[in-house]
């Protein structure tokens, strides 16, 4: 089948000869692929050493699949064939996918050496969001929604109603990282939140948010179509290109009800001087929420009594567990998630042919002005080689 597939590090590129994907087990699902959102996650395993991509030569530990694979994680799809044992899904159901293949996941491939691995700790306590094998489906543990078709197990499938559109579908997943780490920072309505940086997860964390109550946004981004889009999202912005590492921290504070911090801060950037502006930017007792995957092998300074002189949190989220995905699902349902507003972080849909260069590049050579690329294996909707003008124009 087509598909944009990693054969290893350093090469992505498009085929028209992928394996199709496995006869269905008695629990699993078929799906056509509408949608499929290009993650930073992508971006990391295109430009530098695999995270979750088993390295050249090796296979991966849930499931010992080797490569080449097909990329991409963040999708939407259609069912076109259930398994003997499905309960939940009929042909024709619009679903969207977590991803995650953890301990849980090791009996669909029962000829692997692994199968009968004992679980992990995480695992074991229903944690399974931080297994200790953690991989992700179109990033190591077996093909993803770059390609024509996915099957996957029925219990990593959610059924979306048909109403929502296809292309928002797609972004369900992304919002489920935002969603999972409002949950983690224990979030209670009233609370003034601060968002430090503006791009896809950024954005989902706005949209998390409201489905959480939260009225009382502030984003802290430097591109400025990113800050754009934030306020059309219904969030205050703040640019810290205009003042000192210093003055950012003193403004952002002021920004705050009160005048004193913020309540609640999400790490979204994943640099150094966020983690510390998260930090530094609330007021006592108030917790910061690390949502960013930072590059691998690069520790920085920290001072614990940045958080111990007025008793702080700071804490990590890791993905999301499928309360996350229901929980999205019926915020979308309840309106409390407008797909309107979703729909303003979708910059560009484009060909599974031009994903790597409409798709992954554009990502990489034009981040401020991109938000979230969408693919369409299967040529749903119109498609755009670029729409930033019409982006710009809807604001």
């Amino acid at each position: 089948m087509r598909a944009l597939a990693y054969f290893g590090k350093g090469d992505i590129h498009f085929t028209n000869s992928l394996a199709e994907p496995k006869e269905l087990g008695p629990d699993e699902l078929r799906l056509s692929i509408a949608y499929t959102g290009i993650c930073g996650t992508d971006l990391h395993e295109a430009t530098s050493e695999p995270i979750f991509f088993p390295k050249d030569g090796h296979r991966h530990e849930i499931s010992n699949n080797e490569l080449p694979q097909a990329m991409g994680h963040e999708m939407a799809g259609i069912v076109t064939e259930i398994g003997p044992a499905v309960t939940k899904f009929k042909v024709g159901d619009h679903v969207t996918v977590e991803p995650t293949g953890t301990c849980r996941d090791r009996y669909r491939w029962p000829d692997s050496p692994n199968a009968n691995k004992p679980k992990c700790s995480a695992c074991k306590k229903g944690m399974y969001n931080t297994c200790a094998h953690l991989g992700l489906i179109g990033n190591g543990v077996q093909s993803g929604g770059l390609a024509e078709r996915v099957v996957i197990n029925e219990s990593h499938c959610y059924k979306v109603p048909a109403y929502i559109p296809l292309e928002v579908v797609a972004l369900i997943q992304p919002i489920a990282v935002s969603w999972h780490a409002v949950g983690v920072s224990k979030y209670r309505q009233g609370g003034s939140v601060l968002i430090l940086g503006g791009g896809p997860i950024g954005l989902g964390t706005i949209l998390a948010l409201y489905g959480h109550g939260c009225t009382d946004i502030v984003v802290s981004e430097p591109a400025k179509i990113r800050r754009d889009l934030a306020e059309k999202m219904g969030a205050t912005t703040f640019d810290p290109t205009l003042h000192s590492s210093a003055d950012n921290v003193r403004l952002l504070r002021e920004m705050a009800p009160g005048g004193d911090g913020f309540d609640y801060c999400f790490d979204c950037s994943g640099i150094p001087e966020t983690l510390q502006s998260s930090i530094q930017c609330l007021t006592f007792r108030g917790t910061a929420v690390n949502v960013a995957m930072w590059t691998i092998g690069k520790p920085i300074d920290f001072f614990p009594m940045d958080i111990t002189k007025q008793e702080k949190s700071y804490a990590g989220s890791m993905c999301y567990t499928y309360h996350d995905f229901e929980e999205v699902i019926d915020a979308f349902e309840k309106g409390l998630i407008d797909p309107k507003k979703a729909e303003y972080m979708i910059t560009a849909k484009v060909s599974l042919e031009r994903a790597f260069e409409d798709g992954i590049m554009r990502l990489i050579t034009r981040k401020e002005e991109t938000i979230k690329v969408l693919v369409t294996p299967n040529n749903f909707g119109e498609l755009d080689v670029d729409n930033t003008t019409d982006l710009l124009a809807k604001l």
